[in-house]
């Protein structure tokens, strides 16, 4: 549009305006021939508002893609969050993959929990009402890495009179409680100045001991990797920027440095992560899915430089047998009644050919897992091994894309599926063991789900909806993936959607948006091993960095016996090597 071009005026008419105003162009003056330009203009125009309704799934789902989706619950898709039972009300079927990667956040944030006045950010206050929630306040008792001191009160011991009323005794209350909190670089350093004499006659230099531990020069303390792989792998912190950072607090750390001390970290864990491999094929109900990956190695000019160096096991072929080009990166959860284990695959292999290789270390002994996915093919084993469940999320994202065109039909079909999702928040809230589950959700689900199915059959069959319209293309994806899509009411412990997986590939999608690419193969791979230990200790609500410090301090141990040092037995362990120890001492 030209600069100073005249702004256009929108003028917007209904159907009945449009109808009367060609019956008007076609009594007046006009010739017969301009006459019928301007009503098949308006009929153009028509036509066009209706091919966008409908397709403005389509353009919403593009904007979505573009800008991000702030949420995609029930009351903010249909506009009706007044009407709410409650301000917690609304469902959280949304899944996490359908929305871009850019816009994924690095972090899965949840409301503030509320926190009890007596173990609040200072004394607690009797008189003072209790926080409201949101109120984003922690307890001391999150502060579990922070270091405690104890401060007496000299004056008077438990059991002394009273100083103010002298007749009555003190006793010992909870600590008066105060916060206090300092910066400091991720990764400190100490100068240890030992002084040094030399003979003006011999020349013999003679110099003091250095402290205990300190064995040479310049020496990385256990601790560095560690934090170095939290920074890189779990918070998406690349090697270059805390580089940068730690220049800032006058402590170099160059990012060369940094990638030798987490390499060399990763080869002692390797048989944790192998241990992990192992029971995580044991589980009851595995998820997953993939994201696309970027390894230099395999990429433009290097990947045919470099062809010769690709290993064997990561050329994949294609079922028409051409050589596979992508790059992905894998996600697998495996869960079962007391653990839940994340894996990363970083290859050439899709979601299915993975989890197939980890279905692989499993006991033909066991029954079969569930298996929770979307329905792609490439999120299929190439033998079936699993009983196989679809994510609702992504049947229900086939409604919500199209809410624009048909908004009292989808709200149908989201109030019916967020009544399903409240079942299954009650289940959890109630901690209803597998087998009472599927007998709640059969009784409150399931006639929610039958006539969901009717209504939707019935929409195509009474030729309410066209079968190739934005709802009937819904419908159909729906109605045909059913049974996948309700295992939930015929299997004990079935999942609803996949959501806990997509949470997971969060970690490699941050990873891949602030450090884009692993340059070589082994660099994936450092990278899939700390990103698994790290998401399974999220997971077991695991200190990770205390978890990997004492893998690395006792790798002997962890070599000999690796399923004693799981994430959520490795105290056990610990206390044992200390008692050991002691003893040996």
């Amino acid at each position: 549009m030209p600069k100073n071009h005249p702004k256009i005026e929108i003028l917007e008419l209904d159907t009945k305006a449009r109808e009367e105003l060609q019956q008007r162009v076609l009594a007046s003056s006009l010739c017969r021939e301009d006459a019928n330009t301007v009503v098949t203009a308006l009929e153009s125009l028509n036509y066009l508002e209706a091919i966008i309704r409908e397709k403005a799934f389509s353009i919403g789902r593009l904007n979505k893609l573009v800008f991000g989706s702030s949420t995609e619950k029930t009351d903010a898709v249909l506009g009706d969050s007044a009407n709410s039972d409650s301000p917690g009300s609304s469902d959280e079927s949304r899944s996490d993959d359908d929305r871009s990667d850019d816009d994924r956040s690095d972090d899965d944030r949840s409301d503030a929990n509320d926190a009890d006045p007596s173990t609040d950010d200072g004394p607690s206050d009797e008189t003072a009402s209790p926080s409201p929630r949101g109120h984003g306040r922690n307890g001391v008792d999150a502060y579990t890495g922070a270091e405690r001191i104890a401060t007496p009160l000299e004056s008077l011991q438990p059991g002394d009179p009273c100083p103010d009323c002298a007749k009555g005794k003190v006793y010992a209350m909870p600590p008066a409680v105060f916060l206090r909190f300092t910066g400091q670089a991720p990764v400190a350093a100490e100068i240890h100045e030992c002084e040094r004499v030399r003979c003006n006659l011999c020349g013999a230099i003679f110099t003091a001991s250095p402290p205990e531990g300190i064995r040479k020069q310049r020496e990385y303390d256990i601790t560095v990797p560690v934090i170095v792989a939290l920074l890189k792998y779990g918070s998406g912190l690349p090697f270059n920027r805390l580089e940068g950072l730690q220049g800032n607090f006058g402590i170099p750390l160059p990012a060369s440095n940094q990638w030798h001390l987490v390499d060399d970290a990763a080869k002692p864990l390797q048989v944790i992560l192998e241990e992990l491999k192992r029971q995580a094929a044991l589980g009851d109900i595995v998820y997953n899915d993939d994201t696309t990956a970027k390894i230099l190695d395999w990429m433009g000019k290097r990947a045919a430089k470099n062809a010769f160096r690709e290993e064997t096991d990561e050329i994949v072929f294609n079922k028409d047998g051409s050589q596979r080009c992508g790059m992905y990166t894998t996600g697998i959860v495996s869960t079962s009644e007391d653990r839940q284990i994340a894996l990363f695959f970083t290859g050439r292999r899709h979601a299915g050919e993975n989890l197939d290789r980890l279905l692989g270390l499993r006991s033909d002994e066991l029954a079969r897992p569930i298996q929770m996915c979307d329905p792609l093919s490439q999120n299929m084993p190439d033998e079936l091994k699993a009983i196989v469940a679809n994510c609702l999320a992504h049947g229900r994202r086939q409604f919500v894309d199209v809410v624009e065109a048909f908004p009292d039909e989808v709200k149908h079909v989201l109030q019916a599926l967020k009544k399903v999702y409240k079942n299954d928040a009650t289940a959890r809230k109630d901690k209803l063991s597998p087998e009472a589950r599927l007998r709640f959700h059969q009784a409150e689900s399931g006639p929610i789900m039958k006539e969901l199915k009717q209504w939707m059959e019935g929409q195509i069959k009474d030729r309410l909806v066209e079968s190739n319209s934005g709802l009937g293309k819904a419908i159909s994806y729906m109605t045909t993936r059913w049974e996948k899509f309700t295992l939930f009411l015929r299997e004990p412990g079935a999942p609803l959607d996949n959501n806990i997986c997509e949470r997971a590939l969060k970690k490699a999608i941050l990873h891949r948006k602030n450090s884009y690419f692993y340059k070589t193969l082994n660099g994936a791979h450092v990278g899939d091993l700390f990103m698994s230990l790290i998401y399974t200790c999220q997971l077991c609500q695991v200190n990770a960095f205390d978890y990997l410090t004492e893998l690395l301090r006792h790798a002997d141990k962890l070599a000999a016996s690796p399923q004693s040092w799981m994430p959520w037995n490795y105290r056990q362990a610990l206390a044992g090597a200390t008692q050991s120890g002691t003893a040996t001492a």
